[in-house]
């Protein structure tokens, strides 16, 4: 049995849309167990053999500065999830609740594993190769060094390699154009460090990728920093919905129209289940001492539900032990970069959430 946090009371929504999806979990993974943390006035909600209510008081709100969720509310439902985690008493943890909250108490709570400064958010991106590339980071660090960049790629390849299967997961670095010339400062030094992993066997790099590689899944792996990353992540959402709500206003204009959206349904929902979002709700903040997924705030069931189903796969396939297992493979590597106190300093300068 596969044991599974859930903070019930994060999101937009709450209980509302975390109960239904979490039944809906239930149903298709019957070597699974939930553990609901909330306000107790949900817990007659859902009642189901393989479901336990954990009682917790407060509630972080979406738009709870981090030092209040982080040192006031410590009878959350987000930190009490995550101290089951902390605790063994589950596998992984999902929330919907607010990004800034989740990754300050994951990180005090949980720590970094030995080896990375900070976490970073992955998420995945549907391309045309009827596939998803992952990106990362996805908002968890504005402002990052090469090492911050170099430990990104290793941690992500890891994610692939579990997730996808594949042993040499293809990594690229998000840049202005495909030239070792281009780009900034760290972007040139991060693509130095990542030529030289390449060699040392570390990583299977590609080289520098563009926004459009994102899509046409050039690479399996496309490592950035968080606020390059969440524009990114934003952007390819609102294209989805975009494409989406266009399909449906042009077929439904008039009966002809309708008359053609009839005999091209077939193709038309394989698109939109192609570049629906929901499919890849979940991303994990790698680089933890457990396993945390975040899920959107605005999820609804159908997307909550794969949150759950990602961080269930992600146990299941032992990701935390294999993400530790390429990291301490790749320590000798990182212990030959520079080290100098101003690099080491800015590694370990506060995130920004």
């Amino acid at each position: 049995m596969i044991p599974i946090g859930v903070d019930c009371m994060g999101g937009d929504f709450g209980p509302d849309v975390v109960l239904p999806a979490c039944e809906s979990f239930l149903a298709q993974c019957p070597d699974a167990s939930l553990m609901l943390v909330g306000q107790d006035a949900h817990s007659a909600r859902l009642v189901h053999p393989r479901a336990t209510w954990v009682s917790a008081s407060e509630v972080v709100a979406m738009d709870d500065p981090v030092e209040v969720a982080l040192r006031r509310k410590k009878d959350s439902s987000m930190r009490v999830a995550l101290e089951l985690l902390k605790s063994a008493k589950v596998a992984a943890v999902v929330s919907a609740g607010n990004t800034g909250a989740l990754m300050a108490i994951a990180r005090y709570v949980l720590k970094t594993l030995e080896g990375i400064d900070r976490p970073a958010i992955a998420a995945l991106i549907p391309n045309a190769r009827s596939e998803a590339t992952t990106v990362l980071d996805m908002g968890a660090n504005v402002d990052c060094q090469p090492t911050h960049l170099l430990q990104f790629a290793i941690m992500g390849a890891a994610l692939v390699s579990v997730l996808s299967g594949k042993t040499h997961p293809t990594v690229g670095l998000l840049n202005i154009g495909e030239e070792a010339i281009k780009g900034n400062e760290v972007i040139k030094k991060t693509a130095e460090w990542l030529r030289e992993a390449a060699a040392a066997g570390v990583l299977n790099f590609h080289g520098n990728v563009e926004g459009n590689d994102i899509f046409r899944g050039t690479v399996d792996l496309v490592v950035c920093d968080g606020f390059v990353g969440n524009v990114a992540l934003k952007s390819s959402e609102g294209l989805a919905r975009m494409i989406s709500d266009s399909l449906r206003a042009e077929f439904s204009r008039n009966v002809y129209t309708r008359l053609a959206g009839a005999l091209a349904y077939p193709v038309l929902r394989s698109l939109r289940q192609r570049v629906d979002h929901r499919r890849y709700n979940g991303a994990p903040l790698l680089g933890l001492r457990g396993l945390v997924f975040k899920s959107h705030g605005s999820a609804d069931s159908f997307a909550f539900t794969n949150a759950l189903l990602q961080a269930y796969h992600a146990a299941r396939n032992q990701l935390l032990e294999r993400l530790t297992e390429h990291i301490a493979q790749a320590t000798p590597f990182l212990g030959r970069l520079d080290t100098s106190p101003a690099t080491r300093a800015a590694s370990q300068s506060p995130l920004v959430a």
